[in-house]
């Protein structure tokens, strides 16, 4: 139980300083955020931030309570018509959308058309937003690679002065850090759960446009959860099965 010669102590706000160079950060966070710009338009580059930001801000709903809410209001247009369904409290844009146009009394065809129109410029954008997290994600650790070069050269260059070795050595390896982080860590991590989302929404667009048409149907809102069972995984759908016995 001897702990002598163990340094069990945190490391130090100096020990810590070492790993922040203000050089280093500026060559790759602007040269890479630089470079990534001039692959697309600015209003592309900016809508990645946005779609980023809008579909982690809302929650993806889950699948069986859109299917609870189409069933509740396939049951009311049933019983009392498509009017009855104005007015209702709907959280989902999309379904609010398709609800709205029930109510309204369009044509069947506009509707399907309307809303996989909608689903197809949805995935245009988010899968245009996660390509650019991509291409700076592959940017970042090349812009790690210039901040090396600047700082060896700069070590090259002063060769004489012993004192300037050290912080020119820091851009060096710093740089390649940074590029490393920029692009695993935050970049490429968050294109893949951009995807991951917007894969998830379109399931859920697609799940509503096949309900709404149902309901605009007049289709029976007892077999509605079992029409929309194929949306849901084999594990959900058991037990969905399970709870309607």
């Amino acid at each position: 139980g001897n702990s002598e010669g163990y340094n069990l102590s945190l490391p130090t706000v100096d020990e810590i300083s070492i790993f922040f160079q203000f050089s280093s950060f500026f060559i790759v966070i602007i040269g890479s955020s630089g470079a990534c710009l001039l692959r697309c338009q600015l209003s592309e580059y900016f809508l990645m931030f946005v779609t980023f930001a809008k579909i982690f801000r809302h929650k993806v709903d889950k699948p069986t309570d859109l299917i609870d809410q189409m069933v509740e209001l396939a049951t009311i247009a049933r019983k009392d018509g498509m009017i009855a369904l104005e007015g209702q409290e709907i959280a989902n844009p999309f379904l609010s959308k398709a609800v709205g146009m029930l109510v309204d009394g369009t044509d069947v065809a506009i509707v399907k058309a309307s809303l996989e129109r909608d689903n197809a410029s949805a995935k245009k954008r988010h899968a245009m937003g996660a390509k650019i997290f991509s291409a700076w994600g592959e940017i970042a650790p090349a812009m790690g690679m210039i901040g090396t070069l600047i700082g060896l050269v700069q070590m090259l260059a002063n060769m004489s002065d012993p004192k300037a070795i050290g912080p020119a050595m820091a851009v060096a390896l710093l740089t390649t850090m940074y590029g490393a982080i920029l692009s695993k860590v935050f970049c490429l991590s968050k294109a893949q759960k951009l995807e991951n989302a917007a894969e998830l929404e379109a399931a859920n667009n697609e799940l509503i446009i096949e309900g709404v048409l149902f309901i605009q149907a007049g289709g029976n809102p007892r077999i509605l959860t079992d029409y929309l069972a194929s949306f849901l995984s084999p594990k959900v759908r058991e037990k969905v099965a399970e709870a309607a016995g």
